[in-house]
């Protein structure tokens, strides 16, 4: 689950994580009552949306005076800010954050995540800071300092100094950062994050260290332990059809492709989109509807898919495990004579009683393509675009 910036830095606040003041607003009027309880004269006016390069689209304006924050926030309340992550629709801005300037003498980057094939977090610094750290990666990796915590243990200050020095920080700069690194460990740990992302980590030049901006995630499985973190969900952020998915218990992101997927297993529903674009296509979504599909997840499934106009067909892709595959199929032809499907679909069930699904999808009377393996899925939901 992703959040605001300003709804991350209040949790990072709570943890003593230092962050500039600031005041989420969301009309003009409040926006110049913000500034005015700012102790900077210079204040930053900053675009609330669920996607980064927001300062490169024109959704983060610095007020050199608390005079000019009532314009810059007309301008920016209510506009269709683009980035490189929302795509060329852009997002509609609904919500600002009022906060103080900073005397910034440098630009760090800080990150956590979860490092899955150790088992263990990852805590990431790098010089660059200001830039994104997967064009860091790409072209300087060697700027990029890791240290990698054993959650049994928790984070160490000699690896948060480590950290520190790797980044040429000098006297009460270390402390501050060390201190800084530390409270963000316990934010991570405690909020069960998936990823928090510090760019810019700033070093004034009273040799404060502040996150200027902060960027927190959620792992959704754990998300029961924190009732308090779901109600921060702000669903005008989010595709409709991915708001509708999960009111139904379905794991569903839109993409930009044509061949609407249909699959069991977050793994075969990763391996399904692979192969349809080694066949020459492109998926229109990825949609996992768990372990046990029956007539509802699949009916379900099917609205969702076709209420995206870029679809031209569907690929259901179901192994029969926990669930057999005749009823799959029973499902599948239940679901499709209440709603209307006017693109070919394919249908590919493997697993248990999978010989007696193909049969009873041949004998349906509807017009299913069946196929025999993935590989033939993938060719023939492709071939049946035109």
């Amino acid at each position: 689950m992703n959040i605001h910036e300003y709804q991350a830095k209040a949790i990072l606040r709570k943890y003593n994580v230092p962050v500039p003041e600031g005041f989420p607003v969301f009309s003009i009027d409040k926006a110049v009552e913000a500034a005015k309880k700012l102790p900077t004269d210079v204040c930053v006016v900053k675009a609330q949306i669920h996607a980064g390069g927001r300062g490169k689209g024109g959704g983060v304006k610095i007020a050199k005076s608390k005079s000019e924050v009532e314009g810059l926030a007309r301008d920016m309340l209510g506009m269709t800010l683009i980035t490189h992550q929302t795509g060329p629709e852009g997002k509609q801005v609904n919500k600002l954050l009022i906060e103080q300037g900073v005397d910034i003498e440098r630009e760090l980057y800080l990150g956590m995540v979860l490092d899955r094939e150790t088992s263990q977090f990852v805590m990431m610094a790098s010089t660059e800071g200001g830039v994104e750290i997967e064009k860091v990666a790409a072209e300087t990796p060697e700027k990029i300092l890791k240290v990698w915590i054993d959650p049994a243990v928790g984070m160490r200050s000699f690896q948060a100094r480590q950290l520190a020095f790797g980044l040429g920080l000098q006297g009460k700069q270390v402390s501050n950062a060390v201190k800084f690194m530390m409270a963000l460990y316990n934010a991570f740990s405690d909020n069960d994050c998936s990823i928090a992302e510090i760019n810019p980590l700033v070093v004034t030049k009273d040799g404060d260290v502040l996150a200027l901006d902060a960027k927190i995630n959620f792992d959704d499985s754990a998300l029961y332990r924190h009732n308090d973190i779901q109600e921060l969900r702000d669903l005008e952020e989010e595709a409709p059809s991915e708001v509708e998915a999960s009111k139904f218990g379905l794991n569903y992101i839109k993409l930009d492709g044509n061949v609407g997927c249909m699959v069991n297993g977050a793994g075969l529903a990763m391996a399904t989109m692979d192969i349809i674009k080694l066949a020459g296509g492109e998926p229109a979504n990825f949609l996992d509807v768990g372990g046990g599909a029956n007539v509802e997840t699949v009916r379900n499934g099917f609205k969702i898919i076709l209420r995206d106009k870029n679809v031209k067909a569907v690929l259901i892709n179901i192994f029969g495990g926990i669930v057999r595959c005749d009823r799959v199929a029973n499902g599948v032809i239940e679901a499709v004579k209440t709603i209307d499907v006017n693109v070919p679909v394919v249908v590919r069930l493997e697993g248990t009683n999978a010989k007696e699904a193909a049969e009873i999808l041949e004998k349906s009377g509807m017009d299913f393509i069946v196929a025999k393996n993935i590989k033939d899925a993938a060719e023939k939901v492709v071939g049946s675009i035109k």
